[in-house]
């Protein structure tokens, strides 16, 4: 599909490492992300085995394939081949067979098929400035249907521009010192500069405008949020 000139490539806004097959094979490692919880709570707020599930940047599939016993489809999106292959290989290694595996974006992803039940997204929204945020949130509503559930995660900062300082530096001086065991300082201080978290102060109005009511929101974390929305 021709776009215009004042569209985004996504695939450039990923980040090299997350095109790097060799980063990508240390990636679970690196994440130690746990799906259990969210897989937990998507089931209690309705998804069942005939459900669709839309994993947008869905990386290695960390989410995709432990709740693909629990739904019929499971979509997996993500910018990056790599991180699909991977994924693809889990898959086939699991004996996992409704996962479905799209390079695409929050911007190019194209549904096809009936409206999705849930869509998920867990640290990957970031990458997108607040202009393209508020349009991929508009995306995401029109994937699910009417009282569909949206699962966020990200880094988001909830706090005032004033207390940056207060809040990042404790947060940068506890990473860990080598890439193996995390995010490092290095990498974080990358993000901060680099990247596009917002506020949950900018973040809300987009996913109400967008046509969701947030249902759930956790920002203990300062840094973290996730947010449980429905959408009207």
């Amino acid at each position: 599909m021709t776009r215009p000139g004042w569209f985004p490539e996504e695939i450039i806004r990923a980040g090299e490492e997350h095109l790097d097959p060799g980063y990508v094979e240390t990636y679970d490692a690196k994440a130690q992300t746990d799906p259990a919880d969210d897989v937990a709570l998507l089931r209690a707020r309705g998804l069942e085995e005939t459900g669709t599930l839309v994993d947008l940047g869905a990386g290695t599939g960390t989410l995709a394939l432990a709740v693909a016993p629990f739904c019929r489809r499971v979509i997996a999106v993500d910018v990056s081949r790599p991180m699909l292959a991977a994924l693809g290989e889990r898959a086939a290694e699991q004996g996992i067979g409704n996962i479905e595996p799209v390079q695409a974006g929050f911007l190019t992803y194209e549904h096809q098929g009936p409206p999705a039940d849930v869509v998920y997204s867990r640290n990957a929204l970031h990458h997108l400035p607040d202009f393209w945020k508020a349009v991929a949130l508009t995306r995401i509503a029109a994937i699910l249907k009417p009282g569909g559930l949206l699962r966020l995660r990200d880094l988001v900062y909830d706090f005032e521009p004033h207390e940056v300082g207060e809040f990042f530096e404790p947060w940068l001086s506890k990473a860990p010192a080598t890439p193996d065991r995390g995010w490092t300082r290095q990498e974080l201080e990358t993000h901060i500069r680099e990247e596009h978290s917002t506020f949950t102060w900018l973040l809300e109005p987009m996913l109400e405008h967008a046509g969701f009511i947030i249902e759930e929101r956790d920002t203990a974390a300062r840094l973290y949020a996730a947010y449980t929305c429905v959408r009207q």
